[in-house]
């Protein structure tokens, strides 16, 4: 007969330690929230609990925590944030009207997001960018989800699967989307699209990735009216060249106009500016000659006072002597 094979001291050692860490893990030392089931592969399940408020008392090494299907308006970004290891977090079918940068500030590990059936409005700035490892994320059927910030995913490098289905977009701006290196799967369907000027990249991005877009031909345009119900994907090229004018005859017309005015007023400008320098040369120049003539005179004054007075002393020593030379021509001649 044979025996049943016994297990080896390597499984029986591994069971044990398994065992032991279940018993030691902050998940079942820490206890579970009311309402909520947690099991031994740290997974909290809070769905359909008719909750109000986000679970209080978490344990903090929760890696999957589902609290779908309840009423729940707000994520507390001080609650969350201790969970540091968790990586799936099911929030669809809530309350949940605003999400910031600050709600997802430590979630560093997270990889799976549902955000569906709430009632964003408006995704911020940089909303996901602490989201360093998230992979799939889910914001279908918001009906009032009208904003997406271009730079609201400039950081997840490593999404793969975004999806905005059925909520209220109009325009979305793909800078950062078009550089994801890993993005593979794009929903887009349901939405109002609005296929004029401003939603070209969109369109041609559809229409060059269009491998990425599961639900490509759900994906129409919601205005103008021209268009409305056409593919975006089928529309790129047209927008394209409806956005993109090329230039008439009478465009280069006008060009050529401009382009002389721009040169007579160029040349008169030279003009005035050569008259003017002109003018502005002679009225120094004339300065000059008149700070010389200036000069010249009060030299002229200077060195003429000392010559006029020694002139004047010649002309008093002069008469002196002429004077004592009459007196004595006057006055009689001694007796003998």
């Amino acid at each position: 007969m044979r025996l049943a094979p016994q297990p080896s001291a390597l499984v029986i050692v591994v069971a044990l330690l398994l065992c032991t860490e279940a018993i030691t893990s902050p998940l079942l030392s820490s206890g579970c929230p009311d309402r909520c089931v947690c099991d031994e592969q740290l997974v909290v399940q809070c769905a359909g609990q008719h909750l109000s408020s986000f679970p209080a008392d978490l344990p903090l090494a929760t890696r999957q925590l589902i609290i779908s299907n309840n009423l729940i308006a707000e994520l507390p970004p001080l609650a969350l944030n201790y969970l540091s290891d968790l990586v799936y977090l099911d929030c669809s079918n809530n309350s949940l009207t605003e999400i910031s940068q600050s709600t997802f500030g430590n979630l560093r590990k997270l990889a799976y997001l549902d955000l569906s059936f709430n009632s964003l409005a408006r995704i911020e700035d940089r909303t996901f960018v602490p989201l360093d490892s998230l992979v799939m994320l889910r914001m279908t059927d918001n009906p009032f989800l009208s904003e997406i910030h271009q730079d609201a995913f400039a950081e997840n490098l490593a999404l793969q699967v975004l999806d905005v289905s059925r909520n209220n977009l109009t325009v979305l701006n793909i800078s950062t989307l078009i550089s994801l290196p890993a993005l593979r799967s794009v929903g887009l369907s349901g939405n109002p699209w609005s296929c004029e000027c401003g939603s070209e990249e969109l369109c041609l991005w559809v229409h060059l990735e269009g491998f990425k877009f599961q639900d490509e031909g759900q994906t129409v345009c919601g205005s103008p009216d021209n268009l409305e119900g056409r593919r975006l994907g089928e529309v790129g090229l047209e927008l394209r060249t409806l956005c993109h004018h090329t230039l008439g005859s009478w465009d280069y017309l006008f060009f050529v106009i401009i382009g002389f005015v721009i040169f007579a007023a160029g040349t008169v400008l030279a003009w005035v500016m050569g008259v003017i320098m002109v003018l502005y040369e002679r009225y120094i120049k004339k300065e000059d000659e008149q700070l010389e003539l200036d000069d010249e005179e009060e030299v002229a004054t200077e060195s003429g006072r000392p010559t006029r007075a020694r002139s004047d002393h010649e002309n008093d020593l002069r008469d002196v002597l002429l004077h004592g030379t009459l007196i004595r021509e006057v006055e009689p001649a001694p007796s003998t």
